[in-house]
């Protein structure tokens, strides 16, 4: 069956035709083309159509689709079966690495997704803590639990929906909405609420509303705040963990939180979350302690085996420099033909990370986000799609490259690119 065909049976089964917004194209326009493959840095839709992918399943793909050492490691967990739902020696393994690479964690605990990591990251810190309040930061996503669905970016602002319905007046008056980039925003808010505050939970780089960079000494005064008035510090890694390097962005810029979420890249392609952190705070948690988490697939053998799988890649092979060096190719190009063609824009990479902003200045947070031409976006994205390559369907979402874009795929891609622009 075609696309067209596909999305017209599944709009009769599913709420918009889609499992997750941000894939139903409504923001850019048009409708969602369907995969039936995947393999290194291209995609096959149902229309036989083979594109460039740069969503990269929107992280996990660092090794690109289909690797065959992930791909033979679930063939054999397969082997020995599809769910325990007791503890097994993929988890352990898996434990280790973590502890290994990330340099904030001394005991983690496995879930289902990002969004099971960061809920249960700030029940830990409310339960820690014996506070209630956290903070947040506007454009910055962490899922779809009630008390973070506040000024959220990714899928929710890519549909004009920054706060969803649903979510109760009084959870959200929990949680103290703050612009990115601002500490001394941060640092007002822990005045006025005295012994309030559990936690400050944050995207390192903000990655669901676009690409933002922190400014110097951001994030470390994030944590200083923290420290000072007795809460807690989380990363959201859950994009960025493993992806811009083994330890993610708190080995990159030296700044220790006391908990961090990771997902993606630890599932190798297949379902999972982790959160972790300080021994003390993750001692909290059931059996040991008294805050209550639990999930029947949580350490799925194998998605611990896929990520295990992705995991030794990245150790044996270091692939960051390579990939660096992809996305400031990506980079160069994009500056240098909206450049020719006489268009604002800004262009933020880091590493294997990158987006495009059709706008005059930088962008620092979600406000400045917000005044972007999302419609040249959109007119942009589809150039690029009728030329053989796939960015992620929103003006509001990072883009992603893999080890498996070296060589023709990045200057291909790079060439339809700046064709693409030239065409608007």
């Amino acid at each position: 069956m075609t696309s067209e065909q596909l999305f017209a049976r599944a709009r009769e089964l599913i709420p918009g035709g889609v499992n997750s917004p941000v894939r139903a194209f409504r923001s850019v326009g048009g409708a969602p083309f369907f995969v039936k493959s995947a393999q290194g840095a291209t995609i096959t839709t149902a229309d036989d159509r083979h594109l460039i992918d740069f969503v990269c399943t929107w992280g996990p793909a660092i090794h690109g689709h289909n690797h065959p050492r992930i791909k033979a490691a679930i063939a054999s967990a397969l082997e020995n079966g599809t769910s325990f739902g007791t503890p097994n020696p993929y988890e352990v393994e898996m434990a280790e690495l973590i502890v290994r690479f990330v340099p904030s964690i001394q005991k983690v605990r496995m879930c289902n997704s990002g969004t099971e990591a960061t809920m249960s990251a700030i029940r830990l810190a409310r339960g820690f803590t014996r506070r209630d309040k956290i903070i947040k930061f506007s454009g910055c996503y962490h899922g779809h639990s009630d008390s973070l669905l506040i000024k959220a970016g990714s899928g929710a602002l890519t549909h004009g929906n920054p706060d969803s319905a649903g979510v109760p007046a009084s959870f959200a008056r929990e949680t103290l909405v703050l612009p990115y980039n601002d500490a001394a925003a941060v640092e007002a808010a822990f005045l006025a609420h005295p012994g309030q505050i559990a936690c400050i939970i944050v995207e390192p780089y903000p990655a669901n509303v676009g690409l933002i960079l922190p400014e110097p000494g951001y994030l470390a005064s994030l944590r200083r705040l923290c420290t000072e008035h007795g809460a807690l510090l989380i990363f959201d890694e859950v994009m960025t963990g493993f992806r811009l390097a083994k330890g993610g962005v708190q080995e990159l810029v030296g700044v220790k939180p006391d908990l961090t979420t990771l997902g993606k890249i630890i599932g190798g392609g297949l379902p999972v979350g982790a959160f972790g952190g300080r021994t003390d705070v993750m001692d909290m948690l059931a059996p040991v302690g008294p805050v209550y988490q639990a999930g029947t697939l949580s350490g799925n053998p194998l998605a611990m085996a896929a990520g295990i799988a992705a995991l030794r890649l990245l150790e044996e092979e270091n692939p960051y420099e390579r990939l660096a060096t992809m996305g400031r190719q990506i980079r160069d190009t994009l500056i240098a033909a909206t450049r020719a063609k006489g268009l604002p824009a800004q262009v933020p990479q880091t590493g294997s990370m990158f987006c495009l902003y059709f706008a005059a200045n930088p962008i620092r947070d979600y406000a400045t986000a917000l005044k972007t031409d999302a419609v040249l976006f959109g007119r942009f994205f589809h150039a690029c799609l009728a030329k053989g390559v796939y960015l992620p369907p929103s003006a509001y979402e990072a883009c992603f490259l893999s080890t498996a874009h070296a060589g023709a795929s990045i200057d291909q891609a790079c060439t339809h690119m700046s064709d693409a622009i030239r065409s608007l």
